[in-house]
């Protein structure tokens, strides 16, 4: 639920406004509050848990597409890497019938060289490539602004420079 700093409740309405900005609506977004899936960047979640609620919202909501990070939580974040792993050990699951993409981490330097990055990217081997008009990226800003309890200093830099504001590689699971 987010509740690192103590702020669940806050981060819970934070999400629901970020993703109605983005037209997901409140009966698509599920939140997970469960004591040994905590939120901290420093906590591997445990696989088999995570997959049994991962696979048990694939299958409730017929999804065909799942989005995910990929080894390196593009932040090195201990919560986004268990995702990844919680996905590739679903993989072995025969009840999963759908297509997962990971979101390619990248260097400190690609991370922060925002548009410039598209060349690069579109050299570099992938299997979709996402790169965000003017439009969607003021969009996604809009979506991050409504996380203000998060809006630390590093992430107004974030939000400037970052290729993930405007450009996202992704590789098939």
């Amino acid at each position: 639920s987010g509740n690192y700093y103590n702020q669940g409740e806050i981060r819970k309405k934070e999400l629901e406004q970020s993703c109605f900005l983005l037209g997901i609506p409140a009966s698509d977004v599920t939140i997970i509050d469960h004591r040994d899936l905590p939120d901290n960047p420093a906590v591997e979640w445990d696989t088999q848990l995570l997959a049994t609620f991962v696979l048990k919202h694939i299958e409730a909501n017929n999804i065909n597409l799942v989005v995910t990070f990929d080894a390196g939580g593009v932040s090195g974040h201990a919560n986004h890497i268990s995702l990844y792993t919680a996905l590739r050990y679903s993989l072995l699951h025969p009840s999963l019938r759908c297509r997962v993409l990971m979101l390619e981490s990248v260097n400190l330097f690609r991370k922060y060289i925002s548009v410039l990055d598209v060349p690069v990217s579109c050299l570099l081997p992938r299997d979709a490539l996402f790169v965000l008009t003017e439009e969607e990226t003021e969009q996604a800003r809009r979506a991050m602004r409504c996380h203000r309890s998060q809006l630390l200093w590093f992430r107004h830099i974030y939000m400037l420079f970052s290729r993930y504001m405007v450009i996202n590689s992704l590789r098939l699971l």
